[in-house]
């Protein structure tokens, strides 16, 4: 379906391009639909997996693409995900896509552009907020009224500043006042404060022993909590897989996602493929944020604050 168009400046709601769903279920199918619906968007098509790769193509022009998984379909959808990132990369379309738990690994490792919107397992407001995100990333108007929704996208919006308010001070931490910041992408340095595993493990233990007295929410700090994750990960010499990363996140996957997306974006964490696995990607602390957690423990001694 082809959008309408107008000698207006503005697009009205029926004149703007649509979104198109594709989906791998029928209940799939039902879900998204029932979400754009509900927040007054115009739906252009809807089609199954194993045909949407072909659909999507034939779209002249659409505001954005919602992607409905819940259970992993293989090869197609590793293609539709390939097809959406180039078409969201172009500047064609914005994206989400929407998955269970189970499919985080295998859909992360598709999905390298930062401006699709994943979204796992979220109630109603975080789909809401996501499709927000999405169309605003498309220049189209808003027309979401729910309250959480709005409350939920400014809170995203959020995430840019405070993470690189985290990047600012771990800069500090490594260089020292007025030094100028490393390049990323160096290798850690030899000089690099030796913390013990034991150490960080430590902290961790301490942080989740206070959901025993205490709600979760009221300690909520995924970027810490990953970091000090990733931190043990590379002193154990092991990988941590996305997946396994949201868990640490201690807060639901898609929020975990969102910061890891940011975290990536601001250069504390890298990405790498899993040579032996095509559908999984590992993560990792960038160079000079590990120097500068090494610094930070080593600063702070025994009485490690959690």
């Amino acid at each position: 379906m082809t959008a309408d168009h107008t000698e207006q400046n503005d697009l009205s709601y029926s004149d703007a391009p649509p979104i198109l769903i594709g989906a791998s279920s029928d209940a799939a199918m039902a879900r998204a639909v029932l979400t754009i619906e509900a927040a007054g968007h115009r739906i252009g098509d809807t089609v199954m997996l194993d045909s949407a790769l072909e659909r999507v193509g034939q779209q002249i022009a659409a505001t954005a693409i919602w992607l409905e998984f819940d259970r992993d379909c293989g090869p197609p959808m590793d293609d539709v995900l390939d097809y959406l990132c180039k078409g969201v990369t172009d500047g064609r379309f914005a994206a989400v896509v929407s998955s269970t738990p189970e499919l985080i690994d295998p859909i992360s490792a598709r999905i390298d552009e930062g401006r699709i919107e994943l979204i796992v397992d979220a109630d109603e407001a975080g789909r809401a907020a996501a499709l927000a995100i999405a169309t605003a990333q498309a220049g189209m108007r808003q027309r979401l009224s729910d309250v959480a929704s709005d409350q939920s996208a400014a809170r995203l919006r959020q995430l840019s500043d405070e993470v690189s308010r985290i990047a600012a001070t771990l800069a500090r931490l490594s260089s020292g006042p007025g030094a100028v910041a490393p390049i990323i992408d160096s290798p850690l340095k030899a000089d690099a404060p030796e913390v013990s595993v034991e150490t960080v493990r430590t902290v961790i233990r301490a942080r989740r022993l206070r959901a025993r007295y205490f709600s979760e929410e009221l300690f909520a700090d995924p970027a810490w909590d990953m970091l000090l994750d990733l931190l043990q990960a590379e002193i154990a010499h092991l990988r941590v897989p996305v997946s396994s990363l949201c868990i640490a996140a201690t807060v639901p996957a898609t929020t975990a996602l969102r910061w890891l997306k940011t975290m990536v974006s601001e250069g504390l964490f890298v990405r790498r493929a899993d040579p032996h696995d095509g559908r999984r990607v590992f993560v990792e602390l960038a160079p000079e944020t590990s120097r500068a957690l090494r610094s930070y423990f080593a600063e702070v001694g025994s009485p490690a604050v959690i």
